[in-house]
């Protein structure tokens, strides 16, 4: 069995203390303690901090990219919508520090809406919107721009998501996941033709 590489060695250490303690907690100089290298030697894989989280970052954008894309030939369009929206509501309180990180934290190379998305350079929402564009060709969803009612939708599973983490619910876990749904579904129904 060959050794794990070097780089892939330093994503699972500063992968794991994201995970338990926040972005704050990825140190070059502790990672490199954990992974067993000199505080120097990452930086030949990876330039900077701020690389080292962007790679994080982006590897979990395209965890729930994947598995929004695997449900791309699963059922009608609006069922696909709303299981995109479960997906991201698991992924958000299984990962809360990523979810934060990738969604929640301002940062400079974040993807800004109008232009990144019209040019498709998110791999997230790129599921919702070809999910609207055939919704709406199916005559099933009601005409409009479709970047815009994805933002719609993202925005409302997002403020649904930090209101909860933020304990604006006095629901336990299983009750703000039915509310969610129902919530979602609300929302859909008022897109439908």
């Amino acid at each position: 069995m060959s050794p794990i590489p070097t780089a892939e060695r330093i994503l699972s250490v500063a992968r794991a203390l994201f995970e338990r303690e926040g972005a704050d907690a990825v140190s070059m100089r502790r990672v490199a303690g954990e992974v067993g290298i000199t505080p120097m030697a990452i930086y030949r894989h990876f330039p900077s901090r701020e690389a080292l989280l962007r790679r994080i970052s982006d590897d979990s954008f395209n965890e729930i990219a994947h598995r929004w894309d695997a449900l791309r030939e699963d059922g009608d369009p609006i069922s696909r919508l709303l299981a995109i929206q479960r997906i991201y509501l698991d992924y958000a309180l299984a990962h809360p520090y990523l979810f934060d990180h990738a969604f929640s934290v301002r940062r400079e190379d974040a993807r800004r809406f109008p232009e990144d998305f019209h040019a498709r350079r998110s791999p997230t929402l790129n599921v919702v919107h070809d999910a609207l564009v055939e919704g709406q060709r199916a005559g099933l969803l009601r005409a409009g721009d479709p970047w815009d009612i994805a933002m719609t939708l993202w925005g409302h599973s997002h403020g649904l998501v930090a209101l909860y983490r933020a304990g604006r619910f006095s629901y336990d876990e299983r009750r703000f996941r039915a509310f969610y749904d129902a919530s979602q579904e609300r929302l859909l129904d008022g897109l439908k033709t």
